[in-house]
């Protein structure tokens, strides 16, 4: 095919690869040379699309040169067809580089041409949906041509009368008042510190009807009088731990005072070298290891006071408290203690004035100790005082002689023992539960007005909870026990009762509370306006009265209002005074005054 004459004369003498660009050659000028030409004369290459330009979508920057004129397509396809010999002459591992790296360029310019051309149809298309959205809302506000401008302007209104109206609010609405409208989206939960703490269901079905007198345990407490708190420590039940939170983490005037290397510690009342509170951490073991009901109410009162003469014996109130525990756990935790070698030989049993005898209560292990006890051997023991310890040592074991088996038949006697224990629990100043350690620190803090400095701790994991046994023992230990499953059960509702008791009482007393406040605020305002139009009225009484008829009842209520609030500062007002008063103005004004005496009455209580 025979060039045309203006191509010819454009391109010059045709090449001669023979002498001009050998096939092997090792100039690396002239590779440099040959491959530069090329790429520009390919059209997709890197080259040619710098030289040609950015691609489509994409903008020049300010201080880019401007483009040049692009030659004729007639022109640019000759001159790569007459070049395009040249690429054979480069190595082959060259031209495998320069393959790829076209490619690749080929396919980074269709991605950025993709995602440039995508972003402006997104940004087109939410343009267009804002504004149908802005025109069908605000109408009248928004047109079509300045739909930008007025969009825009009127969006950073509503925001900012939104953060507006948000300052306000808290402004107006501080700390926990109005609990209705505050933001709660805004503001992560609290969680509460007295969830659900054995993970059971937060929902709590009570099964026993109790009475508000059952349910409301406030003790007057006087630990400057003669009061004295008795701790009933049953064994395994967290009663170690409890122990110590009473000398070692409650706030008082005068706290405990516990040395280094001493178990017991020394809780004086204040200015008194007296004792409140009778426990193992304060005065030891005073009626035996491990005192039960029986021991404590006949041996307290002659420990505290034996030494006085009967005349001279204060008339003390005793506060009994306990803690409980799960029966099962508890009883596995004490075959543990036991296998470690605990007795609890020291515990005297006395009741009725007399110990047990070795007929009435025989042992179940010959040697010092029970060391290494098995748990089969542990259950098969008939006179193993850890079967039901929990109902034994919380009943009158007098009402069925003591430790005499023979004086009533068994299922009469487990019945008044779960009847006196039930009693004698109910009628208790407090008891708590180890699986709920924060509701029992709880109920004792609103109980006795005394709170503790630092929060108790939930321990799921314990020495029982490490035994591992199968469902067949579970079940014999519960029949072992049976009389404490049901006390526990028992314990434990009367438990949740008092405490979402307690926490209903306590949201109503701080409701109460912020209304009664409200009340005495807005009688102050009253009572500043009253005073400011009564001087008013002083400054001007002739126009005053013709003005206004009904200042005199103006100011019979203004001196109604500022006598009832100064009244509680001058306590010797009499009686004929204040009727004195009231009976100065008409028969409206006397309503007047009587309604806001009334009010007024009510705020002064409150303060």
């Amino acid at each position: 095919m025979a060039l045309p004459a203006f191509a010819a004369r454009a391109l010059g003498p045709p090449l001669q690869p023979e002498q001009r660009a050998p096939a092997c050659t090792t100039c690396p000028r002239r590779h440099s040379r040959v491959e530069a030409e090329l790429a520009v004369s390919r059209p997709g290459s890197v080259a040619a699309s710098v030289r040609a330009g950015p691609p489509r979508g994409v903008s020049l920057g300010f201080n880019s040169p401007p483009l040049q004129d692009e030659p004729p397509k007639a022109f640019s396809s000759l001159a790569g067809a007459l070049r395009a010999p040249l690429f054979a002459l480069l190595p082959r591992g060259r031209r495998r580089r320069m393959h790829d790296l076209r490619r690749r360029w080929d396919l980074g310019s269709l991605c950025r041409a993709l995602l440039t051309r995508g972003l402006a149809a997104v940004g087109h298309s939410l343009k267009h949906v804002l504004s149908a959205i802005f025109s069908k809302i605000f109408g009248p506000l928004a047109s079509v041509g300045n739909m930008d401008e007025k969009s825009n302007k009127l969006l950073l209104a509503l925001v900012m009368l939104f953060l507006f109206a948000v300052i306000v609010l808290q402004y107006v609405c501080p700390g926990t008042e109005c609990q209705l409208l505050r933001l709660q989206a805004f503001s992560s939960p609290v969680p509460d510190p007295y969830r659900s703490e054995d993970e059971s269901s937060a929902r709590f079905v009570p099964r026993y009807n109790f009475t508000r007198g059952d349910l409301l345990r406030k003790v007057d407490f006087d630990i400057k009088g003669d009061d004295l708190i008795v701790f009933l420590h049953i064994q395994k039940t967290g009663g170690t731990t409890f122990g110590r939170h009473l000398v070692r983490n409650i706030q008082l005037e005068q706290p405990c005072e516990c040395r280094v290397g001493q178990k017991k510690c020394t809780c004086h009342r204040p200015g008194k070298r007296e004792t409140w509170l009778f426990s193992r951490f304060s005065t030891g073991w005073s009626c035996g290891l491990h005192a039960d009901w029986t021991e404590l109410t006949s041996c307290v009162p002659a420990v505290v006071d034996g030494k006085r003469d009967a005349r001279l014996r204060p008339s003390r109130n005793f506060h009994y408290i306990t803690i409980l525990r799960d029966p099962v756990s508890r009883y596995l935790s004490e075959w543990r203690h036991v296998q470690r070698g605990a007795t609890w030989k020291a515990s005297l049993h006395v009741c009725d004035g007399r110990p047990p005898t070795s007929e009435e209560l025989p042992s179940c292990y010959t040697g010092d100790d029970w060391s290494g006890c098995p748990l089969k051997e542990f259950m098969d023991c008939p006179y193993n005082l850890a079967n039901n310890r929990q109902v034994r040592m919380l009943s009158d074991l007098t009402l069925v002689g003591c430790y005499n088996l023979s004086v009533m038949p068994e299922k009469q006697r487990n019945k008044v023992l779960l009847e006196s224990a039930k009693s004698n629990l109910k009628h208790m100043a407090f008891f708590g539960l180890t699986e709920f350690q924060r509701k029992t620190q709880y109920l004792f803090e609103k109980t006795f007005n005394m709170n503790f400095i630092s929060p108790f701790t939930q321990y799921n994991t314990t020495r029982a909870s490490s035994v591992e046994i199968n469902e067949e023992i579970q079940k014999r230990i519960e029949g072992l026990n049976f009389l404490d499953m049901e006390l526990y059960s028992y314990a434990k509702d009367l438990f949740l009762q008092r405490y979402q008791f307690m926490r209903q009482k306590e949201h109503q007393d701080a409701r109460r509370k912020r209304q009664e406040q409200r009340k005495f605020l807005k009688g102050r305002f009253l009572q500043t306006h009253f005073q400011s139009q009564s001087q008013g009225q002083s400054q001007s009484p002739g126009q005053n009265l013709s003005q206004n008829p009904n200042s005199n009842a103006n100011q019979n209520l203004t001196q109604n209002l500022s006598q009832n609030l100064t009244q509680s500062s001058n306590p010797n007002l009499s009686q004929k005074e204040n009727r004195g008063s009231q009976k100065q103005g008409s028969g409206q004004d006397s309503s007047i005054s009587n309604g806001t005496n009334d009010y007024i009455g009510s705020v002064e209580t409150w303060r």
